[in-house]
């Protein structure tokens, strides 16, 4: 499977996650989006961010539901609830966010 983006076919598995997680941009990630019918606010980019950076710079790690509702309660200044998680990602938002982030896909059991 693949996306168009700016011109390009970018690879993806065929549960959506890319292939190469150094095809991952803002735009592949808003393509992404898209093709899901999700219009990505300022609180959608703070999960994206946080999981990248968390992938990136500590060892491959994958925050689940729990610690995206304490990471976001932290960062927006208000208890987070799961409700207000599946809000933004419906798709379960520690997968269908991370797969906007372009991470590799988590083969953790649950989501929470």
């Amino acid at each position: 499977m693949s996306i168009e983006v700016d011109g390009n076919t970018i690879a993806t598995t065929e549960s959506g996650f890319l292939e190469n997680p150094d095809d991952w941009t803002e735009s592949v990630a808003k393509a992404m989006a898209n093709a899901e019918e999700l219009e990505l606010n300022e609180q959608h980019w703070d999960i994206i961010r946080y999981l990248r950076d968390e992938y990136f710079s500590n060892n491959g790690n994958q925050p689940n539901n729990r610690a995206l509702l304490k990471e976001m309660s932290s960062r927006w200044g208000h208890k987070v609830s799961n409700k207000e998680l599946f809000e933004l990602f419906p798709g379960n938002p520690s997968k269908q966010a991370g797969r906007l982030s372009g991470l590799p896909e988590s083969m953790r059991k649950g989501g929470y």
